[in-house]
């Protein structure tokens, strides 16, 4: 079972453009579709961004869209998130996950393995 670690979370202000990390350890990370999530307090957890094995397929919610990046570095088990002009609404809590089968999908439930999740929270 790979197990998965995320950071770069915390205190940023409006406009920042922060990266956010996801460790694998346990299992190679390129043998899983990755994605990431988000849920702010009181609210569902939402889809915000998924990529294939190699990279070379993105997938973003249309609230993300033109702001995150995501990117993988299979060799150094890592997924990122880059994210640019954040706004308050951003502010959640963002999960790292793992898919081991089947295609990508916006669901959470599509996605075997969790990360405990790091905290961004945005200033105006």
């Amino acid at each position: 079972q790979v197990q998965l670690v995320e950071s770069g979370g915390g205190l940023v202000q409006a406009g920042g453009s922060p990266r956010l990390s996801c460790a694998a350890s346990g299992r190679p990370l390129g043998r899983y579709r990755m994605g990431w999530f988000r849920q702010a307090p009181g609210k569902d957890r939402e889809f915000a961004a998924a990529i294939n094995i190699s990279g070379e397929t993105t997938y973003y919610a249309d609230s993300v869209k033109g702001r995150f990046t995501i990117s993988r570095d299979n060799a150094k088990n890592t997924v990122y998130l880059q994210m640019n002009s954040l706004k308050p609404e951003d502010t959640a809590v963002y999960y790292c996950a793992a898919q081991s089968s089947g295609y990508y999908s916006s669901s959470s439930n599509a996605y075997d393995y969790w990360g405990q999740g790091t905290q961004v929270t945005v200033s105006s």
